[in-house]
């Protein structure tokens, strides 16, 4: 099942938190959304990212490992890689981008965005 998912993931306080070869990036307290693809099994990469403990891999694992750190909903749609780049250029109207985090196999600034709003996608559902 390929597809498109977003974490929408709550900070409880400021961290600076060190990401591989990012360094250190400083994030806020608050409501954050990050959106990615599995082109092969979307429901096991997500049940991936719900383990606090894991080898990290992506930019997502060294936040989402962070006892600060919740994820409070997982939404996704089957769709092809291009389209997480999409949603992602919507997301960033809505939110501040978190310069590089998630998109170093893309030309985007961002995969991870603080929320100002509240995010109500079209065409994505819980899973």
């Amino acid at each position: 099942m390929k597809g498109v998912y977003c974490l929408i993931i709550s900070l409880s306080k400021n961290i600076n938190l060190p990401v591989g070869a990012l360094g250190k990036i400083f994030l806020r307290r608050g409501a954050y959304i990050y959106v990615g693809s599995a082109q092969n099994n979307v429901k096991k990469r997500v049940e991936r990212h719900l383990k606090k403990n894991k080898k990290k891999h992506w930019h997502i694992d060294y936040l989402i490992a962070n006892r600060n750190t919740t994820i409070k909903k997982v939404l996704w749609k089957e769709a092809k890689k291009e389209e997480e780049c999409k949603i992602a250029g919507f997301v960033k109207s809505i939110g501040d981008t978190v310069k590089g985090f998630g998109c170093s196999d893309c030309k985007c600034k961002s995969h991870l965005f603080r929320l100002k709003s509240e995010f109500n996608p079209k065409g994505l559902q819980e899973l």
